[in-house]
């Protein structure tokens, strides 16, 4: 009997205790999601940050790469969260990508060639006294100093222009390769990306409209070597699905089509965010 009874106490801990170490990583997040900006917040019904970096596995303390940060809505949360034991590396899209999308001024792209440094420095300001240490480099770029520094990488919706300009630059390659070299073995890539249906065409999903097809993007992460771990359905949204014509803008928060339309735009945000995959994975080792 009491053989039993101390099997199942062993039995209980196992179980139990990683629900229990878990749990204050959780409360943290919780916290950093509740402090966010009313505006940021809005936006959880659609991006579900807290269930998409617990199904990544990011954690504090990590060391955490996002691709495209943009404006910060994501890295804002990551910094609190990372905390002052973490870092956090910002990688933007490679300088001679920039001209390729046609639309930007001079200025902005005279911008982007201090980027690096102008990003490390305001990021460094949101992060604080109690943040973690910050960094930056271009996808294609990156310092042989991070090689092998990095316990996860997020392509959170930054997948689609990478591919869009690939046979111009090479420019998924090369994010690739660096997002390998700068993963510690058994390291996660973090993906969430608007999501083409199957059944449309590869020129269409091509990133041009903003959509990939989910097998494309398996089948890149494996050609640079890395395995699929899991997907989740955190992000889906059936409401979605893009005809021919359609880019993924014109949905919110962008509404790109409908600005002059209120009948198309009440359509859209009826729609809500776009339908995304959400993959993880795994640099082996």
């Amino acid at each position: 009997m009491k053989t039993m009874r101390t099997f199942l106490i062993l039995l209980s801990c196992l179980l139990v205790g990683p629900a229990l170490a878990a749990a204050p990583n959780g409360e943290r997040l919780a916290e950093v999601l509740a402090a966010q900006p009313a505006d940021v917040q809005a936006r959880y019904e659609w991006r579900h940050p807290r269930e998409t970096l617990e199904f990544f596995g990011v954690a504090p303390g990590m060391t955490v790469v996002e691709a495209l940060p943009g404006g910060g809505w994501y890295t804002k949360i990551l910094l609190p969260y990372l905390g002052a034991d973490g870092s956090y590396v910002g990688a933007d899209y490679a300088l001679d990508m920039w001209p390729r999308f046609g639309f930007f001024g001079e200025d902005f792209l005279k911008q982007k060639e201090t980027w690096v440094t102008d990003f490390t420095n305001e990021a460094g300001g949101w992060a604080g006294e109690g943040g973690p240490a910050v960094a930056a480099f271009a996808l294609g770029s990156m310092p042989d100093s991070m090689n092998g520094t990095a316990d996860a990488v997020l392509f959170i919706r930054a997948l689609h222009n990478l591919a869009r300009f690939e046979s111009e630059g090479g420019y998924l390659s090369a994010a690739l390769q660096d997002t390998f070299d700068v993963l510690k073995p058994g390291g996660i890539v973090g993906v969430v990306q608007h999501e083409a249906r199957p059944d449309t065409s590869d020129d269409w999903a091509s990133g041009r409209n903003g959509y990939l097809k989910k097998a494309f993007v398996i089948e890149r992460f494996e050609q640079a070597g890395f395995e699929l771990v899991a997907e989740s359905d955190v992000n889906q949204n059936p409401a979605d699905q893009p005809g021919a014509e359609d880019i993924v803008w014109r949905l919110p928060p962008s509404l790109m089509t409908s600005r002059d339309n209120p009948e198309l735009k009440a359509k859209m945000e009826a729609i809500g965010e776009s339908n995304r995959m959400t993959l993880k994975f795994r640099k082996p080792g």
